[in-house]
C-alpha cells in the first residue's frame, strides 16, 4: 500500500473513531492521546506503537488496583512495600534495593552500645576482628556460590557461649548492603540473645511449632542493626527436641530461608557435644561452623567433631577468647 492509501485508510479510521467517541465521551481524553500518536508519523510505524501502549497502560491500571476496584493510591494512602508484618501478601516481584531499606530497626545501637556489648561493627578500632569474620564470610558464600544458604553456629565447649559468635556471624552478613540476615536462636537453654538485641522478644521458635495460631511475622524481632532480624528460642526449652524434630519446624526453616534471595539465615545451636538438639539443628543448615573456646577443648576433641559432622557440611573453625 502507498503512502496516500494509508493516509486515506487512517482518515476513515479517524473519522469512525470520532463518531465512536460521541457515543462514549468518557473516552473522549483516551482516544486523543491515541489519535495524535497516529497522526505523528504517516507511515502508520507509530500506529501499532499506540495501540500496544494503550494496552499496556490499561493493564498495569488493572493491577493497581484492589478487590473493590480502586487504585491504591486512592483508597491507601500509606501504602508501603510488603514485610514481614504482611505475609498473606507477597510482593510480586522482589527487588533487594528498596526491600532491604524497609527492614524494621526501630531502636538501633549506638557505637557505644555496640562496643559494650562486644558487637562487631563497621570502623570499630580492632580491626583484626572484623576481618576475620569478613574472612569467614567470604569463605562462606564461596563454598556455597551464587546462592543464599543457611549456617550453623555451635560450641565444642561445654558451655553454652555460642551467641555471640552467631550473632556477629550475622552481624557481617548484614554489613553489605545488597544482602540481610536472620539470626535464629534454637538454644533455649541461653539468654544471651537478649542482651545483645535491642527490642524486647516473647514468642519464638518452640512456641512457634507448638502453637499453628502463631504466625511467622510474630516471631520475627528486628536486632539493633540494619538488615538483621531476630528471632529467639522461644519459652518451651524442655520440649524442644520433640519440636525441633516435628515437620512444623522443618517448614519454618525452609521459610525463613527461601523467603528472599538476598537474605542468609545463622542458627545458633547449643554446645555441639552436650546437646542432642545440636545434631537435630544440623539438618537445616547448608554448613556449619564450630566456635572453639581457648583451652577448653583438646585436638583430638575437635577432629572427633569434625568426622561426625561429615566434610559435606563442616566449613570452618571460630576460636573464641
Amino acid at each position: 500500500m502507498d503512502n496516500n492509501k494509508l493516509y486515506n485508510a487512517l482518515l476513515k479510521t479517524q473519522e469512525r473513531q470520532k463518531a465512536e467517541r460521541a457515543a462514549q465521551p468518557h473516552r473522549a481524553d483516551d482516544d486523543d492521546r491515541l489519535e495524535q500518536g497516529r497522526e505523528s508519523d504517516a507511515n502508520g510505524s507509530r500506529l501499532e506503537s499506540a495501540f500496544l501502549k494503550e494496552a499496556w497502560t490499561e493493564q498495569r491500571q488493572a493491577r493497581q488496583t484492589d478487590a473493590a476496584g480502586q487504585p491504591f493510591h486512592e483508597a491507601h494512602p500509606n501504602w508501603t512495600m510488603v514485610d514481614e508484618s504482611a505475609e498473606e501478601h507477597p510482593p510480586s516481584i522482589y527487588d533487594s534495593s528498596i526491600s532491604l531499606d524497609l527492614i524494621n530497626n526501630p531502636r538501633p545501637w549506638s557505637v557505644e552500645d555496640l562496643q559494650h556489648r562486644k558487637i562487631i561493627y563497621s570502623g570499630m578500632p580492632n580491626k583484626a576482628i572484623l576481618d576475620a569474620f569478613r574472612e569467614v564470610r567470604i569463605k562462606l558464600r564461596d563454598r556455597a556460590g551464587a546462592v543464599n544458604f543457611s549456617v550453623l553456629v555451635s560450641s565444642l565447649g561445654k558451655t553454652d557461649n555460642s551467641a555471640l559468635t552467631a550473632y556477629n556471624l550475622a552481624a557481617t552478613f548484614a554489613m553489605d548492603a545488597q544482602s540481610s540476615a536472620l539470626l535464629v536462636d534454637c538454644n533455649p537453654w541461653d539468654s544471651d540473645l537478649d542482651h545483645l538485641v535491642s527490642s524486647p522478644m516473647s514468642l519464638g521458635v518452640t512456641d512457634f511449632v507448638a502453637d499453628k495460631s502463631i504466625k511467622v511475622k510474630d516471631i520475627i524481632y528486628p536486632s539493633g542493626i540494619d538488615r538483621l532480624s531476630v528471632v529467639p528460642p522461644g519459652t518451651l526449652a524442655s520440649s524442644a527436641v520433640e519440636l525441633f524434630s516435628a515437620v512444623r519446624m522443618r517448614d519454618l526453616m525452609g521459610e525463613l530461608k527461601s523467603r528472599y534471595p538476598d537474605r542468609f539465615l545463622i542458627i545458633n545451636a547449643p554446645p555441639l557435644k552436650a546437646s542432642t538438639e545440636a545434631h537435630i539443628l544440623v539438618r537445616y543448615a547448608n554448613q556449619v561452623v564450630l566456635g572453639v573456646p581457648f583451652g577448653e577443648v583438646t585436638p583430638e576433641e575437635i577432629v572427633s567433631s569434625v568426622e561426625t559432622l561429615g566434610s559435606e557440611k563442616f566449613s570452618g573453625l571460630i576460636f573464641q577468647q
